[in-house]
């Protein structure tokens, strides 16, 4: 029993020494190492989260960075971060924060910092993407544009550092979502010294591609569509995570995922396919966790493209498409059929609202009047990973196509790699596209606001149906000024009988999210904002042995990349 038991565990520190490896340590770490891999579905599109809108560039972020308030995880509400304490004025336009004191940054080959994160590192990340001739600015082709949609160039007007550990932001105008708005990614901070550094140097670019932060991880390397890794930061002033590396293994198809999964190779999975769900919870070496996260996917029309600047072609499509179909045979157990922007667990959800219903004799009379009394030929662009809001992408476009062809509308479909998916999308380009949208706050108007508002329909704005309607405007706008939230809550109710009167979207489902993991993971919460976070993970030392599993397709690393880690030694918008 004690020679089983004494090559059980040579196998488990095997299996450590070849998961360190991957994740770019020098050698094999000690014994204690342990290595987290956790089966990402994408590449981030930038390592600066103030140039990203995806859960999944945010995801890369989470590890490195901290914000000045955070979000508690698991919920929605705030807490202190590199701020211990703030003040908010009584004309609830001035916001004073007194930072930590001792926050240690990170360092890399080309950075030693000389002194802690302080007042000027806010200053810093704050005005890069606020004042267009900060140094900064343009650097990375930066466009900001979740900072943009959220109106925070209109709404600062001033960042200043009182002293190194006071910072006060006044704004022109109270806004109650502010202090949820800088919780995000986008709130991160950045070294300004080693911004200094690479700006002498010639070399700004790379603050975005090597980026130095205070969170609970320090970057180590990216190679796109192979692996993202990091390494545990004792220094951190949250104290030290539980293990000692972390990889980002990026493999888009949900079924490698899990096969990686079982095979040892990964410790979680975001967002398997429905149909394994059963078989994930029957799996005894496995654990399915389940979220009811705020998310919504949609079939956005374009209102500046004909026939979409048609409201009648527009309600024509809405009354075609059965969402309770594609809920069923897409979704499964974790989808609910969608009327309004906003999720049914979100405040100001309007369960009473009134969208147009399933109708498809209606649906014809209302092209024929448009004009279109044989329907009309269209390009239905649908994304090429899972997502929350959108498990199978092909499949809801399959479904939608056939459905409209029963009203003549006939549909060829098209997509495009992730990256370049998300920029035809932001740019405006599809006439037709399935999108969707997961929470990066608990406010309605991470929806209405930043979906829907007319700042962001501009081009490269989140506003993908370029739909601008003043009234809705006006509401959303009033509300954000609020802090009753029941005011608020009526002010959103009105902008959604707007939104469903006018139709620049088809609401397609809302989805509870779920993630796989094996059983040896400890400490991993899920996030009602879809985030994928590791400061407290941990792996249970006597895990089940790891097993090899070849990788296959698209998902297998290049020739001379690192093998995959064993797992039983240790988790892209």
């Amino acid at each position: 029993m004690r020679d089983r038991t004494t090559r059980r565990r040579a196998a488990q520190v095997a299996a450590l020494c070849a998961a360190a490896w991957l994740a770019a340590a020098a050698g094999c770490p000690p014994a204690a190492a342990k290595t987290l891999v956790f089966c990402s579905e994408g590449n981030p599109e930038s390592l600066n989260p103030q140039l990203v809108t995806t859960t999944t560039g945010m995801d890369a972020a989470w590890p490195v960075f901290d914000t000045l308030v955070a979000f508690e995880p698991g919920t929605t509400t705030i807490r202190p971060g590199l701020a211990e304490s703030w003040t908010v004025s009584p004309d609830g336009r001035d916001y004073t924060f007194s930072l930590r004191q001792g926050v240690a940054f990170h360092r890399n080959a080309r950075f030693r910092p000389t002194r802690p994160f302080s007042a000027e590192d806010v200053v810093f990340s704050f005005e890069r993407q606020w004042r267009a001739d900060h140094p900064f600015h343009d650097v990375s082709g930066g466009q900001y544009a979740y900072f943009r949609d959220l109106g925070l160039p209109d709404l600062i007007e001033a960042v200043e550092a009182l002293d190194a550990r006071t910072v006060r932001i006044r704004l022109r105008e109270a806004d109650a979502t502010f202090l949820a708005d800088i919780a995000m990614a986008l709130g991160a901070v950045q070294s300004a010294e080693y911004a200094a550094g690479l700006l002498a140097a010639g070399e700004p670019e790379r603050l975005d591609r090597e980026p130095i932060g205070t969170g609970p991880f320090s970057f180590v390397t990216f190679q796109p569509d192979v692996a993202l890794r990091y390494r545990a930061f004792p220094e951190h002033w949250g104290g030290r995570p539980p293990i000692d590396s972390l990889v980002f293994s990026i493999t888009p198809n949900a079924a490698v995922r899990l096969a990686k999964v079982r095979a040892g190779e990964c410790h979680l999975m975001p967002f398997p396919n429905p149909a394994d769900l059963a078989a994930i919870q029957a799996d005894p070496a496995l654990t399915l966790m389940r979220e009811e996260e705020l998310n919504i996917g949609y079939l956005a029309l374009n209102v500046t493209r004909p026939p979409f600047d048609d409201l009648r072609v527009r309600r024509a499509v809405a009354m075609a498409i059965d969402k309770e179909a594609i809920v069923t045979g897409v979704y499964g157990p974790g989808g609910t059929a969608a009327r309004s922007p906003l999720p049914p667990n979100l405040w100001g959800h309007d369960p009473a609202l009134s969208y147009p219903p399933l109708d498809r004799p209606e649906a014809q009379r209302l092209l024929a009047e448009a004009g279109f009394p044989s329907g009309f030929e269209a390009e239905l662009w649908y994304p090429p990973v899972s997502r929350a809001y959108n498990p199978n992408g092909r499949r809801v476009a399959d479904m939608i196509q056939a459905d409209l062809a029963r009203i003549g509308v006939r549909l060829r479909l098209r997509t495009d790699e992730w990256g370049a998916y998300r920029a035809r999308m932001l740019a405006g380009e599809p006439a037709m596209a399935l999108f969707g949208w997961t929470a990066d706050n608990g406010d309605p108007d991470n929806f209405l606001g930043v979906l829907l508002g007319c700042v962001p329909a501009r081009t490269g704005g989140s506003n993908v149906a370029r739909w601008c309607d003043p009234a809705f405007d006006a509401l959303v706008t009033q509300a954000r000024r609020l802090s009753d939230r029941e005011a608020r809550a009526a002010l959103y109710r009105r902008a959604q009988e707007i939104f469903a009167r006018e139709v620049p979207w088809v609401p397609i489902a809302h989805s509870a999210v779920f993630v796989a993991a094996r059983r040896e993971v400890t400490g991993y919460r899920m996030d009602p904002l879809g985030r994928h976070l590791f400061r407290s993970v941990d792996l249970l030392r006597e895990g089940p042995e790891p097993r090899a599993a070849a990788p296959q397709g698209a998902d297998a690393p290049p020739p001379g990349a690192a093998p995959a880690p064993g797992g039983g030694a240790g988790r892209v918008p």
